[in-house]
């Protein structure tokens, strides 16, 4: 019998987006925590596995090797096609993957210059101002999303998707930015709605 897939991910990164929608798959999986305090993802190991040394990696049956969230995310909705997690339609699929680009090159790198900065600046000083504009850019980043990319329950409309996953993960991370989600209701409901599914509650479990 082939291996399940194997997901490396380590808590509080958008590895959960992934995770999420392998348990909404319903897919065999299994987990390999990558320990970011003991540096794990430096390692010559995990380099090997992955030489940009960041999660989520998803390995696949056949031993190859996936990185970066959309690209997982698509790999999913396509690889376990009956559970119906993205359109199959090619404007349907192209918009998921329009609101996939902008999570992971806008909104994830907003973030990501609060814990992150040092990726961009070795100052003291251009570390502090970056980390001190998080909070206006994460806002602005979720007003845009509130107006144009939640058009339904769901944002993709009315069916659910991998992309919900997507958000939910993003959005939880709003406090850690002191960013208050109640600023954006359909945001807010959206993620109570997701909080609530046995999907995303085995995901969060540990």
């Amino acid at each position: 019998m082939p291996s399940p897939l194997t997901l490396y991910f380590a808590p509080g990164t958008c590895a959960l987006a992934v995770r999420i929608a392998l348990e909404e798959a319903q897919a065999p999986y299994q987990l390999q925590r990558v320990d970011f305090r003991a540096r794990q993802q430096q390692s010559a190991r995990y380099l090997a596995l992955n030489p940009k040394g960041r999660v989520p990696v998803l390995v696949t049956e056949e031993g190859i090797v996936l990185t970066e969230t959309p690209a997982l995310l698509a790999y999913i909705a396509q690889r376990f096609a009956s559970a119906q997690l993205a359109p199959t339609d090619a404007v349907g699929f192209a918009r998921m993957q329009e609101v996939h680009s902008y999570l992971a090159s806008t909104v994830h790198v907003a973030h990501a210059h609060r814990p992150r900065a040092s990726r961009w600046a070795d100052e003291p000083e251009a570390i502090v101002a970056m980390q001190t504009k998080v909070p206006q850019n994460m806002t602005e980043c979720f007003a845009l999303i509130e107006r144009h990319y939640l058009q339904g329950p769901w944002v993709l409309g009315e069916a659910y998707s991998v992309t919900d996953g997507y958000l939910f993960t993003m959005a939880s991370w709003l406090e850690s930015d002191d960013v208050d989600i109640g600023q954006f209701p359909k945001v807010q409901e959206h993620f109570e709605r997701m909080a609530v599914r046995s999907a995303v509650q085995r995901a969060l479990a540990e």
